[in-house]
């Protein structure tokens, strides 16, 4: 089984606490915008709903949204990643 390193904080490309933006696409039905907010609100307690940014796809079948959460160390990002990729709405996280 492979685990990933713990990078040393000196090391880390991310200074924390910062502005984090998070790509998050999935079908474009009632409530998965909801449903990220939600969750971004679970990792970040002062996040604000009304920075999320959205944008159909083509065909209008998914939705891409942008959440901007305040990062303060590399496990609260790894969870976030982690709940939000094992979301059943959820299709990818970038």
């Amino acid at each position: 089984m492979t685990t990933m390193r713990e990078i040393p904080p000196e090391q880390s490309l991310i200074e924390y606490p910062s502005a984090f933006p998070i790509k998050v696409m999935g079908a474009q039905v009632p409530g998965f915008l909801e449903a990220i907010v939600e969750v971004a609100c679970r990792f970040d307690p002062g996040f604000d709903p009304a920075t999320v940014e959205s944008r159909p796809s083509k065909g209008g079948n998914y939705l891409g949204l942008t959440i901007t959460v305040t990062a303060t160390s590399r496990e609260q990002l790894d969870a976030l990643y982690r709940t939000l990729t094992a979301h059943p709405m959820v299709k990818i996280v970038l």
